[in-house]
């Protein structure tokens, strides 16, 4: 009995490649091979594409969210006072913040003082809001300090004040430039409370990475922003800093222990959860709808093979003659679909890969063509299409592609191995 030979075998491979490579005039399908490969190319291109840019728009938008704003904002509910007002300023905001800035996983715990106020210069109006913190603290945020788009000195920021770059560009101001603050709850007299207006220096614009902040954002000395927003002796709130800030289960609870009876807390993922979790639903009904992208390009792959498998049905029925087996036939067919989507795979890959390294390039010449204003930060909150490639992300469309390549091969080959020889060469 002859032993058959192992799968695979060198002969089914060159059966395949010489079906691959033959003309049409020979019975070949060059033509929807090529279609075929172009379109799994370009479908895997896609689907890395988004998912290097949803990948780099979470990461910037958390990045900046996290490098400029507290992770876990400790705050008073309020109480009344003898007016009838509810005063949520915190009195002891410094014995808290120690205690606070002691909780393991904590890095750091500031005292603020916070206020909207007009700012003025160059006959230029903006609404701005003042954050009131200490020169140490605000040397410790990673986005307003460790920018390349900031500039000033911030040692000289106890002389004056920060502004967001937004800020200074809607007032027409750089560093050194004077502006005025203008509140409506200045000074109380017997008449009334009488809007209050200083001047302060310009000695630092920062640029967050997002548009909304750096539009609307301000930072002054912590005292003067006590007494500028009649806040002598007490702060706003206490601004908190995790090691882990993707992880505020772990802290959230020692945090409001320390900040002791009355205290309450409000995190990042509660001013910014709608919004991740409305991108994380759009993320995956993107994937969704480019894997079935993705499907729709390996379905080229079976109309290409049953016309090969139609096409060849001599070649299977003398195949068959001289001894091949059903399986050796199924595998020559399935190497035909499989190498499509295989090097479609690899080809996609490499596009989709060279567009999440070069996107600020390619992002540039397409706002070039276009005559500029492409991307409005005004609308989108950051800068730049971001994009970051992981090699998860690769895989997973990788994967996808060949999954599915395999899958859809499989049944026209299995056609081909079923082919009865006597019916293949009854009229040849």
């Amino acid at each position: 009995m002859a032993r058959q030979p192992a799968p695979f075998a060198a002969f089914e491979w060159k059966i395949a490649w010489r079906y691959l490579r033959a003309r049409r005039a020979e019975g070949g399908v060059s033509v929807m091979t090529w279609i075929s490969l172009i379109g799994i190319t370009l479908a895997v291109f896609a689907l890395i594409a988004t998912l290097a840019v949803r990948s780099g728009f979470r990461s910037d938008f958390v990045g900046t969210i996290l490098g400029a704003n507290a992770h876990v904002t400790v705050y008073n509910p309020g109480e009344i006072d003898a007016n009838g007002r509810i005063d949520r300023t915190i009195p002891n905001y410094a014995e808290m913040a120690a205690r606070v800035a002691g909780v393991a996983g904590v890095t750091r715990a500031a005292p603020l003082v916070k206020g909207q106020v007009m700012a003025a210069a160059q006959n230029r109006n903006a609404g701005v809001e003042v954050f009131g913190i200490a020169a140490a603290d605000l040397a410790a945020l990673p986005g307003i300090v460790n920018t390349d788009r900031s500039y000033g000195d911030l040692s000289r920021f106890d002389q004056g004040i920060a502004l967001g770059s937004g800020v200074a560009r809607e007032l027409g101001v750089t560093v050194g430039d004077r502006i005025k603050l203008i509140s409506p709850n200045g000074a109380r007299t017997p008449m009334g409370t009488s809007p209050r207006v200083n001047a302060y220096e310009v000695v630092y614009v920062f640029s967050a990475g997002r548009y909304d902040i750096d539009r609307t954002r301000a930072y002054m000395p912590f005292a003067e922003a006590q007494a500028y927003f009649n806040r002598e002796g007490v702060a706003d709130e206490i601004e908190v800093m995790v090691t882990e800030p993707e992880r505020l289960d772990r802290v959230l609870i020692p945090i409001l222990t320390a900040a002791g009876d009355g205290a309450q807390v409000w995190t990042w993922q509660d001013a910014s959860g709608g919004f991740l979790r409305a991108l994380e639903v759009e993320d995956n009904v993107m994937f969704i709808i480019l894997s079935i992208l993705v499907l729709i390009a390996t379905m080229n792959i079976v109309s290409g093979l049953i016309m090969l498998v139609k096409n060849k049905g001599r070649d299977i029925g003398i195949l068959r003659t001289i001894g091949l087996s059903e399986g050796s036939i199924l595998r020559v067919f399935f190497i035909c679909g499989a190498f499509t989507g295989i090097l479609g795979t690899l080809m996609g890959v490499v596009l989709g890969c060279l567009f999440a390294i070069y996107i600020d390039p390619i992002f540039s010449f397409v706002n070039f063509v276009m005559g500029g204003g492409v991307w409005d930060p005004a609308i989108r909150g950051i800068y730049a299409l971001p994009a970051e490639l992981r090699l998860a992300d690769v895989l997973k469309a990788a994967g996808l592609s060949l999954g599915l390549s395999c899958v859809v091969t499989y049944f026209p080959a299995r056609r081909a191995a079923r082919l009865n020889p006597v019916e293949a060469l009854r009229y040849e």
